[in-house]
Order: structure tokens, then sequence, then C-alpha cells
């Protein structure tokens, strides 16, 4: 099973990510899991380089040279990490994947949903998420959290307030597009409400429970 986290920066992904492995951890000590994230790749020291160079402050890519990069580095990933993974049945939990390409490439940087999926579909061979977690804070919030937490220190925060929105539009177009794969948790409240939230709708999940249940 492959499951994937969304959301824009200062949500708390990674906090509720972790959060969520120590969970399967203790009730489900069957599962064989990874953990990994995008862009990069656990254990992966080129798709890393790939990340660093798109992600640093001196980088001067334009977006289409940024989206093949990115692109790339998922191909790496894909071929040393998931694929292995999934090939094996283990449950893949992955720190953004294609939806922050279509949300950041396609949307923020206007390069269009149809060329960002175009490439895409020639790099992933279908390989979809069977859940993509969405942690729901507008971009007013992300700014707010980004600024009292100095998070991130990368290029991306340099980007101006139209550009986050644009973010949070591609996403909300691909949620309203597949409303079945997402599931969109309220990103808003305390960690442990929004971490209640995201396990209550992963137990009420069909492909979670079939997948946990069949171990």
């Amino acid at each position: 099973m492959f499951i994937t986290f969304e959301g824009l920066d200062g949500s708390g992904k990674t906090t509720l990510i972790n959060m969520l492995v120590e969970y399967i951890k203790e009730n489900y000590s069957n599962i064989h899991y990874i953990l990994t994230r995008e862009p990069g790749g656990k254990d992966i020291k080129m798709a890393e380089k790939i990340r660093q160079l798109i992600l640093s402050k001196e980088s001067e890519l334009s977006p289409k040279s940024e989206a093949l990069l990115y692109s790339a580095s998922r191909r790496i990933h894909l071929e040393k990490v998931i694929w292995p993974a999934l090939e094996k049945n283990k449950l893949v939990l992955c720190d953004r994947y294609i939806d922050s390409f279509y949300a950041y490439q396609g949307f923020g940087r206007n390069l269009g949903i149809q060329y960002v999926e175009e490439i895409t579909e020639l790099i992933i061979e279908k390989t979809y998420p069977d859940i993509t977690v969405f942690f729901d804070i507008n971009p007013e919030e992300s700014k707010k959290r980004r600024l009292a937490n100095r998070l991130f220190d990368d290029r991306m925060e340099d980007e101006s307030d139209e550009f986050h929105k644009k973010i949070y539009h591609g996403y909300q177009f691909l949620i309203e597009r597949d409303p079945k794969r997402f599931v969109v948790v309220d990103a808003t409240k305390s960690v442990q409400e929004v971490f209640n939230q995201m396990i209550k709708k992963l137990l009420s999940n069909d492909k979670f429970m079939d997948f946990v249940n069949a171990k």
C-alpha cells in the first residue's frame, strides 16, 4: 500500500507522519513499512543532491528546469525505494509526492496541470498513491506558522504570497477532482486533535483497513 502526505509548509505534516509511524508500530507491529520523502528519498544520495540543488537559495532554475529535476529525482526514488518496497507488499509512507509537483509546479510555477501530468506519466509508470492525506491549512495560516517558527530556510520561503495561494488553489483542484483518494484533515487544530482526526479517517477508510487486516 502506498500512502502519501501533502499540505502547505507549516501544516505540521512531518510531525504528524512521525506520530503515525509510532501508532503503526504500536498497533500493527506485523506491518512492514518504510518512511520516505520527496524531493529526495530515504538513503538515496543522488536524489538528495538534486533536492539540495532545487531548494538552494543560490539556484537560478527556470520553472521547466526545476520541474525536470524534480522528475529525475522522483524516478530515482521510485527505482531505488518505492518500487522495491511495493513489490514486497510493504506499507510505503511518503512525505510529498506527485500532488506537490502538480500544485507547486503546475499551479505555483504556472506550468499548467497538463504539462506536469504528462511528465509524471512518463516517470511514475502508473504508480499512483492508494491514499493521500492532505493536512489542510490556508496560505495565511501557513505564512503565520512559517514566520513564527522560522521554518524552511530555502528558496520556497522567498516566494510571494500569491505563489502560495496558487499552490493552495492547486491542491483544492486536485482534491475536488479525486475525492475518493484524498483524506482531508483540518490541520488548524492542535497537533493531537489533528492526529486523532487522521487516525479516525484512516480507520474508516476501506483501502487502509483491507491492507492492515490482510496482514
